[in-house]
């Protein structure tokens, strides 16, 4: 279920965040067009993760905590969702759990 999308704060933006059963789910989505540019799923390094755990610390304590009263039982979780757009034909999409 998703919970909010595009959500912003001083720190930066997170594209998605969602649950999954008893999991919270932070989703980076990466969309490039298809040749010559970068693939999506290689557009996530380990500073873009890192900045994305402290975004998901500063959602929890705003609008989790508040709400539930304590941390979501399965944890937090970072996605990435890749779209490349085709010259032709429909977008493809490629959806990866826990990265980071």
């Amino acid at each position: 279920m998703i919970l909010e999308r595009n959500w912003r704060c001083a720190e930066g933006e997170i594209d998605l965040i969602a649950r999954e059963a008893d999991a919270l789910v932070i989703c980076e989505v990466k969309t490039r067009r298809a040749i010559p540019f970068q693939h999506p799923m290689d557009a996530l390094p380990a500073s873009k993760t890192a900045r994305l755990r402290r975004l998901a610390a500063r959602w929890l304590t705003e609008r989790w905590i508040p709400r539930y009263g304590y941390p979501p039982v399965g944890g937090v979780r970072i996605d990435l969702v890749g779209v490349v757009l085709p010259g032709r034909g429909a977008p493809v999409l490629q959806h990866v759990r826990g990265v980071g």
